[in-house]
C-alpha cells in the first residue's frame, strides 16, 4: 500500500512556490498495544458515548465544543472549523533561516520526508535544498495540518528535504526549576578522569540497528507462552536486577569508577556505514 500524505501543499520562497508531499519518516515499530476486556467473559469491553441525564447518542449528534465557563460552550460544527481561513492550510513560507545548531534538541517532535508533487516542482526543489545545504541553513515555517498549526524546520535529506515538527516556546518547560537543588561544585580531577575514561571505553559510532525494544521482546514471550499454555495460570518471571549497593560518598564512588574503568571492554569500532533513507 502506497504511503499516505501527512500533507500536500506548497513550499514557498519569496516569488518561488514549489508543489510538495510530506510523508512520516517514522512508524511504530515494536510498539505492542492491549484491549480491556471483561475477565468472567473473556470479551472485550466497548465504550459508548453516552450524555447525563439521557443516555447513549448517536455518532452524528456529536459536535466540538469549547468551554468558556463551566458548563457553557461555544458550539462548532467542523464545516466551520474548516472555513477558518488560514493561508498555512497549503502554504509552507519559509521565513527564516537557522544554523541547525541554534535549535535546541527540545523543541524537535517528528520527522517528514518531503519529495516534489510532480517533475515540474523538481528542478525548483532541487535548487532549495542545494542552497540549503550549501549555506548550511536551516528553513523555519508553519503550516496548518490536522487542526492546528505547527512550527517545521527544513533541511536537506539524501536526494530529498527533512521537515521537523518543532515545539513552541509555551510547550517546552524550563530545566532551571527542576536543577536548583543541585551544587555547582566541581568534581575531583580524579573521579573526572575515571568517568572520562570509561565514556571513552564504550565509545563508538551510532547505528540504530544495534538497539531494540526489550521489553516489546519480553512482552512478546510472555504473550506467545501465554497463548500456548492450557493451564491458564499467571506467569510470572522474576529478572535478577543488576547487583551493586547505591553509594553516596565518594570513597565508593571512587571505588566503583575504578573497577568499572578495569571490567569494561572497549565498544566496537564498526565501520560507519551510509544507509539511504
Amino acid at each position: 500500500m502506497a504511503a499516505r500524505a501527512y500533507w500536500q501543499g506548497q513550499i514557498r520562497l519569496a516569488l518561488v512556490s514549489i508543489p510538495v508531499e510530506a510523508y512520516a519518516a517514522t512508524k511504530s515499530g515494536a510498539k505492542i498495544s492491549f484491549n480491556q476486556i471483561h475477565e468472567p467473559s473473556g470479551k472485550r469491553i466497548a465504550y459508548e458515548k453516552v450524555v447525563p441525564g439521557i443516555g447513549p447518542v448517536d455518532r452524528d449528534d456529536i459536535i466540538k465544543g469549547y468551554e468558556i465557563s463551566k458548563g457553557n460552550y461555544v458550539l462548532l460544527d467542523q464545516e466551520e472549523i474548516e472555513a477558518v481561513k488560514i493561508e498555512s492550510k497549503k502554504t509552507l513560507e519559509l521565513v527564516q533561516f537557522v544554523d541547525s545548531c541554534e535549535i535546541d534538541p527540545l523543541y524537535f517532535e517528528k520527522p517528514y520526508y518531503v519529495a516534489p508533487a510532480d517533475d515540474l516542482a523538481e528542478e525548483a526543489f532541487v535548487v532549495l535544498r542545494e542552497a540549503l545545504r550549501k549555506a548550511k541553513k536551516v528553513g523555519l515555517g508553519q503550516l496548518s495540518v490536522r487542526g492546528r498549526e505547527v512550527l517545521v524546520a527544513i533541511k536537506p535529506c539524501g536526494k530529498g528535504l527533512l521537515m521537523e515538527t518543532l515545539r513552541y516556546a509555551d510547550e517546552v518547560r524550563q530545566g532551571q526549576a527542576f536543577f536548583a537543588d543541585i551544587e555547582e561544585s566541581k568534581p575531583k580531577k580524579e573521579l573526572l578522569d575515571l568517568a572520562t575514561t570509561l565514556i571513552d571505553q564504550r565509545s563508538a559510532p551510532f547505528d540504530a540497528s544495534e538497539f531494540h525494544d526489550r521489553y516489546a521482546d519480553a512482552l512478546r514471550k510472555l504473550i506467545d507462552k501465554k497463548a500456548k499454555s492450557k493451564s491458564g495460570k499467571k506467569i510470572i518471571e522474576d529478572v535478577d536486577e543488576p547487583s551493586g549497593k547505591s553509594g553516596s560518598n565518594v570513597i565508593d564512588l571512587m571505588a566503583a569508577l575504578k573497577q568499572s574503568v578495569g571490567d569494561e571492554k572497549p565498544a566496537k569500532k564498526t565501520t560507519s556505514r551510509r544507509k539511504s533513507a
